[in-house]
């Protein structure tokens, strides 16, 4: 007797599979991903633009948001170009660290499912658009470090040099899934070193070639909206969600685990940061309490998916004390720090805390989410934690020297190349503003004024001569 098998209703029309919607793709996953992919925009535009343009002394308001707003503009169209295949394209010839330049624009390589280290249910066009958001922000976070002297034109041509140099060959040998030479080795979920320790690095290392501020910006150099900074600061903590949650390239569990690991390692790491405030400094600073959640964002970001929450939190006090102390002790002792004008202190809260997120993974990696994470045949892991206490401590070890080298070629990748890239701009443009432009700010650099009120920095008009109510009324055309 023939099998009967009960019958089911047909497919709602928007789940069936047709021309636009192939087999292969999931909604719900696509849907996430370009949501994901969303949220890290929002980090920089508005968020990162209103920081900084709120974070710095009222004259320097609209060059430091413009600096943000253009680089995520110009490296958009440097990643759809060259960047993307450079980062996630095939090897370029022998070389071990970058990958062949080529255009991401076509529709067939768009549409087509997107293939990395496996076959995930998701468009390329999905993620070019999310690592494009990555390489933006990349870029901007190091900005942080050159505001409030940098010649707006030697930034327009820093922006895709560094993009091109520097950013793509990070995001190759740790993330390319195909030859890099680290990609087999290092946990770096979200992009700890490849876009925080390389931030912080680049930044410091570009301050040094810029020059300093002026010494009055760099003595007294108050933020001019402590509350819209706050806002902005609020756009780059909801946007992580999508930063670390969109990594797995899918809606599953090790989403979900990222998405709160990383809310509340930053809430820690804030609670801890302005506790300290308030112990040594007496004060309950808003501007520590904002770099507090920067140092958490970024030191779960490495480690998010493939840790533990306990893990979350202990990163989180680690990440509000350690970066605090180099940044709040540290840099006013050292002659090291003191040389370099480190405008928003990005070496600590990027390059210190990514440094210390990276090697937390080292540590704490989970071997269960490793293999939900990266596949059940991968080389990662597990932390060292897992290996001692199961018994595998040369494995633990392997995985902690792995993170430690993939941080010393970031370090060394970065310091060399920005130092080369800052040499070749200033054969072109002065990197720095003249002493006569850093006086005055906006104005001499835009033109433009943040806020049309008299302060610090704008130009004095000239005096126009007052005019009788007769010159008046005449230039207004009314007769009397």
């Amino acid at each position: 007797m023939a099998q009967v098998y009960p019958s089911f209703p047909s497919l709602p029309s928007g789940l069936a599979s047709d021309e636009a919607s192939p087999d292969w793709l999931n909604k719900a996953d696509n849907a996430w991903e370009l949501t994901a992919a969303t949220f890290v925009g929002l980090q920089s535009v508005p968020g990162l633009v209103i920081l900084y343009g709120c974070m710095v002394k009222k004259k320097w308001a609209v060059n430091s948001a413009f600096m943000a707003l253009y680089a995520f503009a110009a490296v958009l169209i440097c990643w759809v170009l060259w960047g993307h295949n450079m980062s996630f394209g095939s090897k370029m010839g022998f070389v071990p660290i970058l990958g062949k330049p080529n255009l991401a624009t076509s529709e067939i390589f768009l549409t087509s499912q997107y293939i990395g280290s496996k076959a995930y249910y998701l468009p390329t066009a999905d993620y070019v658009l999310y690592q494009f958001a990555f390489a933006a922000i990349t870029v901007i976070l190091l900005g942080g470090s050159l505001l409030g002297r940098m010649n707006f034109y030697a930034w327009m041509i820093f922006v895709p040099m560094w993009l091109t140099m520097s950013y793509t060959v990070g995001a190759y040998t740790i993330w390319g899934a195909k030859d890099g030479f680290l990609e087999k080795g290092i946990i770096d979920f979200s992009g700890g070193y490849v876009i925080h320790l390389s931030s912080g690095v680049a930044g410091f290392t570009a301050a040094y070639w810029v020059g300093p501020r002026h010494s009055n910006d760099r003595q007294h150099f108050p933020p001019n909206n402590i509350i819209h900074m706050l806002g902005g600061a609020g756009f780059l903590w909801l946007g992580w969600t999508g930063f670390n949650g969109g990594s797995p390239l899918a809606a599953g569990l090790i989403t979900s685990l990222a998405i709160i690991n990383t809310h509340l390692c930053t809430a820690t790491s804030l609670f801890v940061w302005l506790s300290l405030d308030m112990i040594f400094y007496k004060k309950s600073s808003v501007i520590g309490a904002v770099q507090g959640m920067i140092t958490g964002l970024v030191c779960i970001t490495p480690a998010a998916g493939i840790v533990d929450t306990w893990a979350a939190v202990f990163m989180g006090v680690l990440a509000g004390s350690i970066p605090w102390y180099t940044m709040m002790v540290l840099h006013k002792k050292l002659a090291f720090f003191q040389r370099v004008d480190d405008t928003l202190g990005v070496f600590h809260t990027h390059a210190v805390a990514g440094f210390l997120g990276g090697m937390c993974s080292g540590i704490f990696a989970k071997p269960k989410l490793l293999d939900m994470f990266y596949g059940k045949n991968s080389n990662y892991g597990p932390g060292f934690l897992y290996g001692f206490f199961d018994g595998n401590l040369k494995d633990g070890f392997r995985q902690l020297r792995y993170q430690f080298l993939g941080a010393v070629f970031i370090t060394v990748w970065n310091t060399i190349v920005t130092s080369l890239i800052c040499k070749l701009i200033s054969h072109v443009v002065v990197l720095r503003m003249n002493e006569d432009d850093l006086k005055v700010g906006d104005d001499a650099a835009h033109g433009e004024e943040a806020y049309a009120l008299w302060g610090d920095g704008e130009r004095q008009q000239p005096m126009t001569p007052k005019l009788s109510i007769f010159s008046r009324l005449k230039r207004t055309h009314v007769t009397i």
